[in-house]
């Protein structure tokens, strides 16, 4: 008791020192933080160097839960949950939270608990759409009553970005916002977002680490004011953009004033869904993409043919207007000139990658018809894994190459155009050696 004692007058004077206030030690509040210094202190010096801290966020005010939610239980003598959700981090950030849930972010998860998530559950199985998927998407957090913390081991722990939580809420604020330190300086770095940002699907880390942007970032870290309460591009900081600047975070027009906020939502600068399923297409309309149904009754954007669906896309005239937002990042430290050529070949890669798409398409469509592979799951046989990664891979990688600016050797050739034109001849070279062999065979009797 000595020792406790004591340690709670050391943080009351590092309170002091900092100007936040300590709760008194006979508190809930103040129990927590002694009892949490002692047992958890990487967790307890992280919250207490945070913004939270020097504003007086105690652990009790995330943590805390009414009696009866799904996922409360009681510990010591409070009432938590060891879930924070948005709706949670929503009592303060308003509206922060109201942004997420209208994201790509928040919804990821929703794709995996459906019964179209191809790619993680049949392509590449349970424990690899467990491990690999679930930990960037989220997925659906289970209650188990008799767990310590009531979350089932089957779904926690969960930091995914599309977590869906037990009270409705989607989302998990931790996955750019890390906990407990909740650093803006980390979130406004790359290496926050390509955790799940990189590969050979979505690439974004290696083109901007070959990208002038990237090269530009590294050299001039020091130089970037990310630990800055105000952030805006071309007025706190201009050596470089991270993915933060262009996707997220303030703008400002010419004189300094701010020209547009910055947004959860992600998607308000972003006319192009790059990511491929199977062609690049118009962004959704909602977030939500399990509603979307292609010409055959797909959760698809886009048929085998190219063709959009365009009842759940945004139209071309949504589509210029994120184009002009997202040029005004660029025009932070670019000529009007160089962003209009910029985006002109951008708009020329995406058409003719999905025109290549197309091909490879097409020679498995004859695959099919010939009977030379089963399309009733098209994402299962090893040709059809050929097929997957001339617009999982190849495809995706040239477009994010050609958008992000810079990273045309890794991308746009060496690792996609080369790639796919090889797979494409690979995928001919098969349908014509057994479709031959079909033909040549003699009748069944």
């Amino acid at each position: 008791m000595k020792r406790i004692g004591f340690m709670f007058m050391i943080i009351i004077l590092l309170f002091s020192l900092s100007g936040a206030t300590i709760p008194d030690k006979t508190s809930v509040a103040g129990k927590c933080m002694t009892c949490h210094k002692e047992k958890s202190p990487g967790l307890y010096k992280q919250w207490f160097e945070s913004s939270h801290a020097t504003h007086n966020v105690t652990c009790l005010d995330c943590h805390q839960a009414k009696k009866g939610e799904k996922d409360s239980y009681t510990h010591y003598d409070a009432t938590i949950a060891t879930l924070v959700t948005p709706k949670d981090c929503g009592n303060c950030h308003e509206r922060e939270a109201e942004e997420t849930q209208r994201s790509y972010h928040a919804t990821a998860g929703e794709i995996l608990d459906s019964n179209d998530a191809y790619m993680a559950h049949v392509a590449g199985g349970a424990p690899v759409a467990i491990v690999g998927c679930e930990s960037c998407h989220g997925a659906k957090v289970e209650i188990d009553p008799d767990s310590e913390n009531r979350l089932s081991a089957k779904s926690w722990p969960n930091s995914g970005i599309g977590r869906l939580n037990p009270d409705g809420s989607k989302g998990s604020c931790t996955a750019c916002h890390t906990r407990h330190s909740f650093s803006l300086s980390q979130a406004r770095q790359p290496e926050s977002c390509s955790k799940c940002h990189l590969g050979p699907d979505h690439p974004q880390k290696e083109v901007y680490e070959e990208s002038k942007h990237g090269n530009a970032f590294f050299t001039n870290k020091e130089k970037m004011n990310l630990h800055g309460a105000a952030w805006v591009v071309g007025v706190d900081y201009y050596y470089a953009p991270t993915c933060a600047t262009c996707h997220i975070s303030m703008l400002a027009d010419g004189d300094g004033s701010e020209l547009v906020g910055r947004s959860h939502q992600m998607t308000d600068r972003l006319p192009w869904r790059l990511f491929g399923l199977i062609y690049a297409h118009p962004q959704p309309k909602s977030p939500d993409t399990t509603v979307i149904r292609n010409a055959v009754g797909i959760t698809a954007p886009t048929d085998f043919k190219g063709n959009f669906a365009t009842a759940y896309l945004i139209d071309e005239e949504e589509m210029a207007q994120r184009t002009a937002t997202m040029q005004a990042v660029c025009l932070s430290c670019h000529g009007r000139a160089w962003v209009g050529g910029h985006f002109k070949r951008l708009d020329n890669a995406i058409a003719e990658t999905n025109h290549f798409v197309r091909a490879s398409t097409g020679i498995m469509e004859a695959i099919w018809e010939a009977g030379l592979a089963r399309p009733d799951n098209p994402m299962d046989e090893i040709i059809e894994k050929k097929w997957m990664d001339t617009w999982l891979f190849y495809g995706n990688t040239i477009r994010f190459a050609s958008a992000m600016a810079g990273g045309g050797d890794y991308g746009v050739y060496a690792g996609g155009r080369y790639q796919l034109n090889q797979r494409i001849t690979e995928l001919e070279a098969w349908y014509q050696e057994r479709n031959s062999a079909r033909k040549a065979a003699p009748p069944a009797e």
